[in-house]
């Protein structure tokens, strides 16, 4: 855990650290990421970090809970998880996220960086720190949809979640970085084509978990 001197700091010293930090594992990942680097890019004494943080992995999951708060909030801008309709609602979530990332190349390479560690112990700390804010704020979403009852009968809320967190963990990657996506190519797709996409991938969700539509008949 964070030391008090860390959120003792002025808010403008954090996000110093917390910047540069973002862009040397951004560049370079926890294992090779340099704390030399990150301290001079954040211009402060290199000793100074162990005066915020008990060691280098405390200090990555720290950034990386930092991180996720700023990527959670944007994704769920506009969005009521108490009361809306889960489709509409996971739309305008997928629109956020998609404009999020590609604005913001910084938290895009960290993102990316962290989803791809190969340190085994850097790399559970990023996906429990990201896998716990992706279910705490879309379990309620999907929760209350399935009580007013807009999923079709027999569907597994924990499937709905997963799939919508497969999709967001792709969308955060695959417009940005070549090979992720062969299939739908997406790098190679203008911001505009690739949102329309994403929300048919959404469209597809929906017709396999949302309550089917009455037929209105038609008079002949």
């Amino acid at each position: 855990m964070p030391t008090e001197t860390w959120w003792n700091l002025p808010e403008e010293k954090r996000e110093r650290v917390t910047r540069a930090a973002m862009l040397e594992w951004g560049k370079r990942g926890f294992s090779a990421g340099s704390l030399n680097v990150i301290a001079r890019e954040a211009d402060i004494a290199k000793g100074s970090l162990f005066q915020y943080f008990d060691d280098k992995l405390d200090m990555y999951a720290t950034i990386c809970e930092a991180g996720i708060q700023t990527i959670r909030d944007a994704a769920l801008d506009g969005v009521d998880v108490e009361n809306d309709e889960f489709f509409p609602a996971l739309r305008r979530i997928v629109c956020n996220w998609l404009g999020f990332f590609s604005t913001h190349p910084v938290e895009r390479g960290f993102a990316y960086a962290a989803g791809n560690e190969v340190d085994e112990e850097a790399g559970a700390a990023v996906r429990s720190v990201t896998s716990a804010h992706f279910v705490s704020e879309l379990t309620p979403l999907v929760k209350g949809a399935d009580a007013r009852g807009e999923f079709a009968p027999g569907t597994k809320i924990d499937q709905v979640v997963a799939m919508v967190v497969l999709l967001l963990r792709h969308l955060d990657k695959a417009p940005y970085y070549a090979h992720v996506d062969p299939i739908l190519d997406l790098t190679n797709k203008r911001q505009t084509e690739v949102e329309r996409i994403a929300l048919e991938l959404v469209g597809a969700l929906e017709r396999a978990y949302g309550r089917p539509r009455k037929r209105t008949k038609t008079r002949s």
